[in-house]
């Protein structure tokens, strides 16, 4: 194995540290501390552990952890409802519904109920298209991990090729607009892609998001390449990524393992943004570079 491994777990610790420190300012400044609001609607098991754990690292970094459960058979309107209640409770910075939502609840109704200002998770169209057209809004968590990660293993990103591999609204997308920002030239794979490993072995930055263990070969992956693994698949050999790590680790110049790496990105961008919030709606200056 010839790759540096990237630690995301570490690199996650030292920014929650770094928030932790911001949120004792704000907490002094606005005499209330940041406040995240999460809403879980049934008893999906791997939900609930999310849940639980993003209650425990806010709580962790000093904020306010609001949680609200409602039952599986809740109706579209109590969820509404409850998310309307939210984006008039000045105490709550950022609202996040865990997905995903059960058969009766339209995700993409809720989604849009949420106040863009609020929208911690990045996934309201307000700001897609704040994202898109360059405006400040907030980033998806996962592909705004991706990208830190990316820019304390290579510093300045611009001039590289770069390849996702996966297309969703929640990681592909919104990371494709991330790197373009970063003046890195963007290729987005798909089902649909002919001759992917071609077009994987001609970049510099190669990101799996597809969901599919091991699908993204080692000799696939161009030598010294970074590679960013954002799947996590449970097999009979337990959590593996969307990359072959052994194959690709042999190659690459660096590379994520899962678990431990963007994973624990996830939940510390989660924080981030809910503090980047509670400055911006009390009206202070909070300064950027230190996150």
């Amino acid at each position: 194995m010839s790759a540096q491994i990237i630690d995301g777990k570490a690199f996650a610790a030292a920014l929650r540290g770094r928030i932790a420190l911001q949120v004792a300012s704000f907490r002094d400044a606005a005499a209330r501390a940041p406040g995240l609001a999460v809403v879980l609607v049934g008893e999906d098991p791997a939900s609930a552990v999310y849940v639980r754990n993003k209650g425990k690292a806010t709580l962790a970094a000093g904020m306010a952890s609001f949680e609200y459960r409602l039952p599986a058979d809740a109706e579209q309107a109590d969820v509404l409802a409850l998310v309307q209640t939210l984006n008039a409770d000045p105490a709550v910075d950022g609202i996040l519904v865990q997905l995903p939502l059960p058969p009766q609840i339209d995700e993409r109704v809720v989604l849009m109920a949420i106040d863009p200002d609020k929208d911690v998770d990045g996934f309201h169209p307000v700001n897609a298209g704040r994202l898109a057209t360059g405006l400040y809004g907030f980033v998806p968590c996962t592909p705004l991990g991706c990208v830190m990660l990316l820019k304390e293993q290579l510093g300045d990103l611009a001039g590289l090729e770069a390849v996702i591999i996966g297309r969703s609204n929640i990681v592909g997308k919104p990371l494709a607009q991330l790197l373009i920002g970063e003046n890195c030239t963007v290729t987005v794979a798909h089902s649909k892609t002919r001759d992917l490993s071609t077009i994987v072995k001609r970049a510099d930055i190669v990101v799996a998001a597809v969901g599919r263990a091991a699908m993204i070969r080692g000799e696939w992956i161009k030598p010294g390449a970074t590679v960013i693994d954002v799947g996590i698949n449970r097999t009979e050999d337990g959590l593996v990524g969307d990359v072959d790590f052994n194959g690709a680790a042999s190659v690459a110049g660096a590379i994520t393992p899962v678990p431990g790496g963007v994973g624990p990105m996830t939940i510390a961008c989660l924080l981030r943004n809910t503090l980047v919030s509670a400055y911006r709606r009390a009206g202070l200056k909070l300064d950027m570079a230190t996150l």
